[in-house]
């Protein structure tokens, strides 16, 4: 019983079964996007960046990640910030089927190489995607993190969001929203936010502040759209983000947790 169960707990983690899982996931967002009816606004925000060859940080809440790669139709290469834990290769294995690629830290672990990629990415004209509130929250709470990749790269942040009328609401820290199929559905995305490159620490705070009241009004938008009334959750502390799988421990990096080391 005891070697069933050895078996039964390797088969669960293997790289096998996961990537099984990942196309599976692929295949339902693909799914309910093709059997809901779905409006778009703003959409003329990214396309005019990209037709002036400009790039940008598409940012997303943790919660509203599902079917933000539907909302982006590979308008451009793209590298998402996913965090080294398990979790996040199960999402890094199924956003690659859109054609994301990913960059692997967090604003809490690795961040030095995660921040040098991103701005690597976003020099050579591709666009980065960042939750600003993951990987462990608090739930729609920017970090400065997203800040300082933008006033380092110099480039814009275009916040995304989406909501439909059928869906599940997972009891996870973010709140994960499960799109359903066969309801409507609305893609809301928000004018460019530009930010200084010489911003000094309240300015960043500023505008992290005004990144997230943006993000949440966009979402008290969506949902009003598909005729539901939201308000933003209540304050949450911070989840401490899982080790990655190696069991080690990457240093903590200041610069992209919330500014220069001082």
């Amino acid at each position: 019983m005891n070697l069933l169960r050895r078996k039964l707990r390797k088969f669960i983690r293997s790289d096998r079964l996961r990537r099984l899982l990942c196309y599976a996931i692929h295949l339902y967002i693909r799914f309910v996007y093709a059997t809901n009816r779905w409006s778009v606004e703003g959409a003329d925000h990214p396309r005019r960046l990209r037709d002036a060859g400009r790039p940008f940080i598409l940012a997303f809440w943790h919660g509203r990640l599902m079917m933000i790669p539907m909302a982006w139709q590979r308008l451009a290469p793209i590298h998402m910030l996913i965090s080294a834990h398990r979790d996040g290769r199960i999402i890094a294995d199924a956003v690659a089927h859109f054609g994301v690629q990913t960059v692997t830290g967090s604003t809490r672990h690795g961040g030095t190489a995660a921040l040098r990629a991103m701005v690597k990415s976003l020099a050579a004209g591709d666009c980065v995607g960042i939750t600003p509130d993951g990987p462990a929250g608090p739930a729609m709470v920017a970090s400065n993190g997203i800040i300082n990749v933008a006033r380092l790269a110099r480039v814009p942040i275009v916040p995304v969001t989406f909501a439909t009328t059928r869906r599940r609401m997972m009891r996870s820290w973010d709140r994960m929203e499960i799109a359903l199929p066969f309801g409507r559905g609305a893609f809301i995305w928000g004018e460019p936010i530009a930010l200084g490159d010489r911003l000094d620490e309240n300015g960043v705070e500023r505008a992290r502040r005004e990144v997230e009241r943006r993000m949440l009004d966009m979402v008290v938008e969506a949902e009003a759209r598909v005729g539901r009334e939201w308000t933003p959750p209540p304050p949450r502390a911070p989840v401490p983000e899982p080790e990655p799988e190696s069991g080690q421990r990457p240093a903590r990096t200041p610069e992209l947790a919330g500014g220069e080391k001082r």
